[in-house]
Protein backbone atom coordinates (compact mmCIF):
# COMPACT_ATOMS: atom_id res chain seq x y z
CA UNK A 1 0.00 0.00 0.00
CA UNK A 2 1.31 3.44 -0.83
CA UNK A 3 1.04 6.51 0.95
CA UNK A 4 -0.89 9.18 -0.67
CA UNK A 5 0.88 12.19 -1.30
CA UNK A 6 -0.08 15.60 -1.86
CA UNK A 7 -2.11 15.91 -4.99
CA UNK A 8 0.71 16.25 -7.80
CA UNK A 9 1.69 14.30 -10.52
CA UNK A 10 3.69 11.30 -8.78
CA UNK A 11 7.55 10.39 -9.40
CA UNK A 12 8.82 7.41 -8.69
CA UNK A 13 12.10 7.17 -6.37
CA UNK A 14 14.92 6.56 -8.08
CA UNK A 15 17.09 3.59 -6.46
CA UNK A 16 20.04 3.87 -8.23
CA UNK A 17 22.65 5.31 -5.55
CA UNK A 18 25.65 5.05 -7.81
CA UNK A 19 24.21 7.48 -9.98
CA UNK A 20 22.74 9.49 -7.49
CA UNK A 21 25.91 10.18 -5.49
CA UNK A 22 27.87 11.32 -8.90
CA UNK A 23 25.01 13.63 -10.18
CA UNK A 24 25.63 15.62 -6.60
CA UNK A 25 28.02 17.65 -6.31
CA UNK A 26 29.41 15.19 -3.11
CA UNK A 27 32.97 14.78 -2.25
CA UNK A 28 34.59 11.33 -2.55
CA UNK A 29 34.99 11.20 0.89
CA UNK A 30 31.40 11.64 1.61
CA UNK A 31 30.09 9.12 -1.13
CA UNK A 32 32.61 6.95 0.24
CA UNK A 33 30.92 6.97 4.02
CA UNK A 34 27.54 6.59 2.15
CA UNK A 35 28.33 2.94 0.56
CA UNK A 36 29.63 1.87 4.04
CA UNK A 37 26.17 2.82 5.63
CA UNK A 38 23.92 0.69 3.08
CA UNK A 39 22.66 -1.94 3.61
CA UNK A 40 24.38 -5.41 2.52
CA UNK A 41 28.22 -6.43 1.66
CA UNK A 42 27.39 -6.96 -1.79
CA UNK A 43 25.95 -3.39 -2.48
CA UNK A 44 28.81 -1.67 -0.59
CA UNK A 45 31.43 -3.63 -2.48
CA UNK A 46 29.77 -3.03 -6.34
CA UNK A 47 29.58 0.47 -5.05
CA UNK A 48 33.17 1.12 -3.41
CA UNK A 49 34.76 -0.61 -6.95
CA UNK A 50 33.89 2.81 -8.31
CA UNK A 51 35.99 4.80 -6.19
CA UNK A 52 39.08 5.47 -8.13
CA UNK A 53 42.13 7.62 -6.74
CA UNK A 54 43.29 8.60 -3.43
CA UNK A 55 40.91 9.19 -0.34
CA UNK A 56 41.43 11.63 2.32
CA UNK A 57 40.38 9.23 5.27
CA UNK A 58 41.03 11.72 7.71
CA UNK A 59 37.87 13.57 6.24
CA UNK A 60 36.22 10.36 5.67
CA UNK A 61 36.51 9.66 9.50
CA UNK A 62 35.82 13.55 9.90
CA UNK A 63 32.04 13.10 8.01
CA UNK A 64 31.49 9.78 9.55
CA UNK A 65 31.53 11.59 13.25
CA UNK A 66 29.84 14.53 12.15
CA UNK A 67 26.88 12.41 10.72
CA UNK A 68 27.02 9.50 13.66
CA UNK A 69 28.07 6.26 11.58
CA UNK A 70 31.41 5.48 12.61
CA UNK A 71 30.36 1.98 14.09
CA UNK A 72 28.54 1.46 9.99
CA UNK A 73 32.34 2.61 8.90
CA UNK A 74 34.10 0.67 11.18
CA UNK A 75 31.82 -2.58 10.38
CA UNK A 76 32.06 -1.73 6.75
CA UNK A 77 35.71 -1.87 6.38
CA UNK A 78 36.31 -4.86 8.89
CA UNK A 79 33.78 -7.42 7.50
CA UNK A 80 34.34 -6.75 3.86
CA UNK A 81 37.59 -5.67 2.33
CA UNK A 82 35.99 -3.36 0.05
CA UNK A 83 38.55 -0.59 0.71
CA UNK A 84 42.14 -0.37 1.82
CA UNK A 85 42.05 2.14 4.64
CA UNK A 86 45.56 2.73 6.08
CA UNK A 87 46.49 1.15 9.13
CA UNK A 88 46.14 3.87 11.00
CA UNK A 89 42.96 4.79 10.23
CA UNK A 90 41.35 1.43 10.99
CA UNK A 91 43.45 1.62 14.46
CA UNK A 92 41.73 4.65 15.30
CA UNK A 93 38.25 3.41 13.92
CA UNK A 94 38.60 0.92 16.62
CA UNK A 95 39.11 2.99 18.95
CA UNK A 96 35.98 4.94 18.49
CA UNK A 97 34.23 1.50 18.29
CA UNK A 98 35.44 0.16 21.80
CA UNK A 99 34.66 3.82 23.19
CA UNK A 100 31.31 3.76 22.07
CA UNK A 101 30.80 0.10 22.92
CA UNK A 102 31.45 0.79 26.34
CA UNK A 103 29.64 4.16 26.44
CA UNK A 104 26.33 2.12 24.63
CA UNK A 105 26.23 -0.47 27.76
CA UNK A 106 26.51 2.24 30.20
CA UNK A 107 23.98 4.17 29.50
CA UNK A 108 21.41 0.75 28.75
CA UNK A 109 22.42 0.13 32.66
CA UNK A 110 21.35 3.87 32.95
CA UNK A 111 17.85 3.33 31.31
CA UNK A 112 17.19 -0.11 33.19
CA UNK A 113 17.45 1.99 36.49
CA UNK A 114 15.44 5.01 35.45
CA UNK A 115 13.43 2.79 33.80
CA UNK A 116 12.96 0.83 37.27
CA UNK A 117 12.67 4.01 39.26
CA UNK A 118 9.80 5.17 37.37
CA UNK A 119 8.10 1.99 37.18
CA UNK A 120 8.10 2.60 41.28
CA UNK A 121 6.55 5.09 41.57
CA UNK A 122 3.50 4.34 39.35
CA UNK A 123 4.50 6.35 36.20
CA UNK A 124 4.67 4.98 32.55
CA UNK A 125 7.57 5.51 30.99
CA UNK A 126 8.91 3.73 26.78
CA UNK A 127 12.23 4.14 25.90
CA UNK A 128 12.77 5.75 23.10
CA UNK A 129 16.04 6.09 20.31
CA UNK A 130 19.08 5.17 22.33
CA UNK A 131 20.04 1.44 23.17
CA UNK A 132 15.89 0.46 22.27
CA UNK A 133 16.58 1.46 19.04
CA UNK A 134 19.97 0.54 18.27
CA UNK A 135 18.99 -3.07 18.77
CA UNK A 136 15.63 -3.02 17.47
CA UNK A 137 16.92 -1.80 14.05
CA UNK A 138 20.62 -3.36 14.06
CA UNK A 139 20.89 -6.01 16.50
CA UNK A 140 23.54 -4.74 19.04
CA UNK A 141 23.51 -1.55 21.42
CA UNK A 142 26.83 -0.54 20.49
CA UNK A 143 25.51 -0.30 16.55
CA UNK A 144 24.18 3.21 17.16
CA UNK A 145 26.12 6.60 18.43
CA UNK A 146 23.98 8.42 21.10
CA UNK A 147 24.60 10.24 23.97
CA UNK A 148 22.16 10.45 26.56
CA UNK A 149 18.76 8.48 27.69
CA UNK A 150 15.52 9.30 26.01
CA UNK A 151 12.55 8.51 28.06
CA UNK A 152 8.49 9.42 27.02
CA UNK A 153 6.05 9.86 29.63
CA UNK A 154 2.68 11.45 30.04
CA UNK A 155 2.47 15.01 30.35
CA UNK A 156 0.74 15.14 33.42
CA UNK A 157 3.14 12.77 34.83
CA UNK A 158 6.25 15.11 34.42
CA UNK A 159 6.41 17.04 37.76
CA UNK A 160 6.46 13.48 39.81
CA UNK A 161 9.05 12.19 37.26
CA UNK A 162 11.38 14.77 38.23
CA UNK A 163 10.45 14.40 41.77
CA UNK A 164 10.95 10.45 41.64
CA UNK A 165 14.66 10.64 39.74
CA UNK A 166 15.86 13.42 41.86
CA UNK A 167 15.88 10.71 44.64
CA UNK A 168 18.13 8.56 42.22
CA UNK A 169 20.64 11.21 41.70
CA UNK A 170 18.98 13.40 38.42
CA UNK A 171 18.57 17.21 38.69
CA UNK A 172 17.08 19.02 35.95
CA UNK A 173 19.23 21.58 34.62
CA UNK A 174 16.85 24.51 33.93
CA UNK A 175 15.09 25.95 37.26
CA UNK A 176 11.91 27.23 36.19
CA UNK A 177 8.90 28.52 38.90
CA UNK A 178 5.74 26.16 39.33
CA UNK A 179 3.92 29.23 36.66
CA UNK A 180 6.85 28.64 34.39
CA UNK A 181 7.15 24.83 34.58
CA UNK A 182 3.15 24.27 33.67
CA UNK A 183 3.38 26.34 30.77
CA UNK A 184 6.77 24.79 29.30
CA UNK A 185 4.89 21.67 30.22
CA UNK A 186 2.32 22.65 28.29
CA UNK A 187 3.98 23.89 25.48
CA UNK A 188 7.10 21.86 25.36
CA UNK A 189 8.09 18.82 24.57
CA UNK A 190 11.18 17.46 26.75
CA UNK A 191 13.18 18.13 30.10
CA UNK A 192 16.99 17.57 30.18
CA UNK A 193 18.65 16.07 33.46
CA UNK A 194 21.98 15.98 34.48
CA UNK A 195 22.42 12.58 36.07
CA UNK A 196 25.43 11.12 38.57
CA UNK A 197 27.83 10.36 35.95
CA UNK A 198 27.48 13.13 33.61
CA UNK A 199 25.66 16.75 32.53
CA UNK A 200 22.42 15.86 30.24
CA UNK A 201 22.37 12.51 30.88
CA UNK A 202 18.51 12.26 30.58
CA UNK A 203 15.48 13.40 28.58
CA UNK A 204 12.44 13.11 29.68
CA UNK A 205 9.85 13.62 26.61
CA UNK A 206 6.06 13.90 26.82
CA UNK A 207 6.30 14.91 23.11
CA UNK A 208 8.22 14.42 19.77
CA UNK A 209 8.48 18.10 19.13
CA UNK A 210 7.69 21.38 20.88
CA UNK A 211 3.75 22.41 20.42
CA UNK A 212 4.54 25.57 18.33
CA UNK A 213 5.74 22.82 15.57
CA UNK A 214 1.82 22.30 14.98
CA UNK A 215 2.21 18.35 14.86
CA UNK A 216 -0.10 17.52 17.37
CA UNK A 217 0.61 13.61 18.72
CA UNK A 218 -1.56 12.09 20.64
CA UNK A 219 0.90 11.22 23.29
CA UNK A 220 -2.01 9.24 25.62
CA UNK A 221 -2.60 7.29 22.65
CA UNK A 222 1.05 6.97 21.45
CA UNK A 223 2.20 5.65 25.29
CA UNK A 224 -1.14 3.29 25.06
CA UNK A 225 -0.44 1.27 22.04
CA UNK A 226 3.23 0.19 23.27
CA UNK A 227 4.69 -2.66 22.40
CA UNK A 228 7.82 -4.63 24.53
CA UNK A 229 10.73 -5.81 22.97
CA UNK A 230 13.99 -7.21 24.52
CA UNK A 231 16.80 -5.00 25.10
CA UNK A 232 20.10 -6.48 26.28
CA UNK A 233 17.86 -10.09 27.15
CA UNK A 234 15.76 -7.39 29.22
CA UNK A 235 12.00 -7.02 28.37
CA UNK A 236 11.06 -3.21 27.88
CA UNK A 237 8.28 -1.05 26.09
CA UNK A 238 8.99 0.56 23.14
CA UNK A 239 6.49 2.55 20.58
CA UNK A 240 4.96 0.20 17.86
CA UNK A 241 6.46 0.52 14.62
CA UNK A 242 4.07 3.18 12.89
CA UNK A 243 4.71 5.64 15.47
CA UNK A 244 8.19 5.26 15.75
CA UNK A 245 8.59 5.45 12.15
CA UNK A 246 6.01 8.72 11.97
CA UNK A 247 8.26 10.09 14.77
CA UNK A 248 11.64 9.67 13.82
CA UNK A 249 10.77 11.21 10.53
CA UNK A 250 9.28 14.16 12.28
CA UNK A 251 12.34 14.23 14.72
CA UNK A 252 14.23 14.41 10.82
CA UNK A 253 12.35 17.08 9.57
CA UNK A 254 12.91 19.49 12.93
CA UNK A 255 16.74 19.30 11.96
CA UNK A 256 16.20 19.48 8.13
CA UNK A 257 17.60 15.85 7.91
CA UNK A 258 21.03 16.91 8.64
CA UNK A 259 22.39 13.98 9.79
CA UNK A 260 22.76 10.81 7.84
CA UNK A 261 22.53 8.38 11.14
CA UNK A 262 18.87 9.92 11.25
CA UNK A 263 17.93 9.17 7.49
CA UNK A 264 20.29 5.43 8.38
CA UNK A 265 17.46 4.60 11.28
CA UNK A 266 14.44 5.72 8.18
CA UNK A 267 15.97 3.10 5.85
CA UNK A 268 16.60 0.52 8.52
CA UNK A 269 12.75 0.77 9.23
CA UNK A 270 11.52 0.57 5.59
CA UNK A 271 13.76 -2.48 4.83
CA UNK A 272 13.12 -4.21 7.82
CA UNK A 273 10.11 -3.32 9.82
CA UNK A 274 6.57 -4.55 9.09
CA UNK A 275 4.80 -1.39 9.32
CA UNK A 276 1.20 -0.71 8.46
CA UNK A 277 1.01 1.39 5.64
CA UNK A 278 -2.89 1.89 6.12
CA UNK A 279 -2.41 3.18 9.58
CA UNK A 280 0.64 5.58 8.78
CA UNK A 281 -1.58 7.37 5.84
CA UNK A 282 -4.06 7.61 8.40
CA UNK A 283 -2.02 9.24 11.21
CA UNK A 284 0.26 11.31 7.94
CA UNK A 285 -3.62 12.53 7.21
CA UNK A 286 -4.26 13.21 10.39
CA UNK A 287 -1.04 15.48 11.91
CA UNK A 288 -0.56 16.66 8.07
CA UNK A 289 2.60 15.10 7.55
CA UNK A 290 2.24 13.33 4.75
CA UNK A 291 5.27 15.39 2.81
CA UNK A 292 7.36 15.20 6.00
CA UNK A 293 7.06 11.17 5.57
CA UNK A 294 7.57 11.59 1.40
CA UNK A 295 10.52 13.80 2.20
CA UNK A 296 12.00 11.32 4.63
CA UNK A 297 11.24 8.03 2.35
CA UNK A 298 12.71 9.79 -0.64
CA UNK A 299 16.28 10.81 1.03
CA UNK A 300 16.54 7.14 2.84
CA UNK A 301 16.50 6.17 -0.97
CA UNK A 302 18.76 8.45 -2.59
CA UNK A 303 21.46 8.45 0.15
CA UNK A 304 21.10 5.07 0.97
CA UNK A 305 19.35 3.16 -1.24
CA UNK A 306 16.85 1.84 0.52
CA UNK A 307 14.06 -0.58 -0.65
CA UNK A 308 11.26 -1.89 0.70
CA UNK A 309 11.76 -5.62 1.13
CA UNK A 310 9.09 -7.64 1.59
CA UNK A 311 6.52 -5.04 2.18
CA UNK A 312 5.09 -4.35 -1.15
CA UNK A 313 4.90 -1.91 -3.80
CA UNK A 314 7.56 1.21 -2.75
CA UNK A 315 5.24 4.27 -1.86
CA UNK A 316 5.42 7.02 -4.64
CA UNK A 317 6.60 10.35 -3.96
CA UNK A 318 5.34 13.66 -5.35
CA UNK A 319 6.77 16.03 -7.54
CA UNK A 320 7.16 18.63 -4.26
CA UNK A 321 8.83 16.65 -2.28
CA UNK A 322 11.28 15.36 -4.91
CA UNK A 323 11.75 18.57 -5.34
CA UNK A 324 12.44 19.66 -1.70
CA UNK A 325 14.20 16.48 -0.97
CA UNK A 326 16.94 17.85 -3.94
CA UNK A 327 17.05 21.03 -2.35
CA UNK A 328 17.88 19.71 0.94
CA UNK A 329 21.11 17.91 -0.61
CA UNK A 330 22.11 20.81 -2.80
CA UNK A 331 22.45 22.89 0.20
CA UNK A 332 25.55 22.48 2.04
CA UNK A 333 24.42 18.79 3.41
CA UNK A 334 27.63 17.15 3.71
CA UNK A 335 28.64 19.14 7.12
CA UNK A 336 26.91 21.75 7.80
CA UNK A 337 24.24 22.35 10.93
CA UNK A 338 20.81 24.21 10.33
CA UNK A 339 20.44 27.47 11.74
CA UNK A 340 17.15 26.79 14.01
CA UNK A 341 17.34 30.33 14.64
CA UNK A 342 17.38 31.86 11.32
CA UNK A 343 14.40 32.86 9.27
CA UNK A 344 15.10 30.67 6.68
CA UNK A 345 14.83 27.31 8.86
CA UNK A 346 11.31 28.90 9.80
CA UNK A 347 10.58 28.98 5.73
CA UNK A 348 11.45 25.46 5.89
CA UNK A 349 9.18 24.27 8.48
CA UNK A 350 6.37 25.94 6.59
CA UNK A 351 7.45 24.88 3.20
CA UNK A 352 7.49 21.22 4.69
CA UNK A 353 3.71 21.30 5.62
CA UNK A 354 1.03 20.87 2.84
CA UNK A 355 -1.91 22.18 4.51
CA UNK A 356 -2.54 25.96 4.59
CA UNK A 357 -4.01 25.45 8.30
CA UNK A 358 -0.62 23.69 9.70
CA UNK A 359 1.28 26.94 8.78
CA UNK A 360 -1.35 28.97 10.28
CA UNK A 361 -1.09 27.62 13.38
CA UNK A 362 2.62 26.89 13.27
CA UNK A 363 3.24 30.92 12.68
CA UNK A 364 0.87 31.94 15.30
CA UNK A 365 2.09 29.36 17.81
CA UNK A 366 6.09 30.57 16.95
CA UNK A 367 4.99 34.13 17.45
CA UNK A 368 2.97 33.77 20.61
CA UNK A 369 4.16 30.78 23.09
CA UNK A 370 6.48 32.20 25.42
CA UNK A 371 9.87 30.34 26.31
CA UNK A 372 12.51 30.17 28.57
CA UNK A 373 14.56 33.07 26.70
CA UNK A 374 11.36 35.08 27.66
CA UNK A 375 11.36 34.23 30.93
CA UNK A 376 15.19 35.00 31.36
CA UNK A 377 14.31 38.72 29.70
CA UNK A 378 12.64 40.05 32.95
CA UNK A 379 11.31 38.11 36.28
CA UNK A 380 7.68 38.44 36.05
CA UNK A 381 5.41 37.65 38.96
CA UNK A 382 2.61 34.92 38.40
CA UNK A 383 -0.18 37.49 38.06
CA UNK A 384 1.36 39.35 34.98
CA UNK A 385 2.83 36.10 33.58
CA UNK A 386 0.63 36.36 29.68
CA UNK A 387 2.38 39.51 29.10
CA UNK A 388 5.18 37.07 28.31
CA UNK A 389 3.51 36.86 24.72
CA UNK A 390 4.37 40.61 24.15
CA UNK A 391 7.52 40.29 24.94
CA UNK A 392 8.18 37.08 22.80
CA UNK A 393 6.34 39.12 19.82
CA UNK A 394 8.99 41.97 20.57
CA UNK A 395 11.85 39.52 20.49
CA UNK A 396 10.62 37.83 17.51
CA UNK A 397 10.34 41.68 15.42
CA UNK A 398 13.61 42.46 16.67
CA UNK A 399 15.38 39.09 15.23
CA UNK A 400 13.03 40.12 11.71
CA UNK A 401 14.92 43.14 11.06
CA UNK A 402 18.11 41.95 12.37
CA UNK A 403 18.45 43.51 16.18
CA UNK A 404 19.75 40.74 18.71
Amino acid sequence: MTIPMPAMSPVRAKNNQATFSKARNFSKEFRVMLACCREGDVAREEETKSFEGPLDWERVLALADFHGVRPQLHRALNTKQVLAAPPAIRAELDQKFKENARKSLRLTAELFGVLDCLRSAGIVAVPFKGPVLAEALYGDVALREYSDIDVLVRAEDVPKSRDALREIGFIPSIKLSPVQERAYVANGYEYTLHGPAAKNLLEIQWNFVPRFFSVDFDMNAILGRCESVSVSGRSVPALSNEDLFMALCVHCAKHLWKRVCWVRDIAAMLQRSRLHWAHLQEEADRLGTRRIVAVSIQLAKELLGAEMGAMGDTPTVDAASVALCDQILDSGFENEEPDTESLEYFRWMLRLRERVADRTRFVRRLAFTPSIGEWQVVDLPASLFPLYRAIRVGRLAGRLVGLR
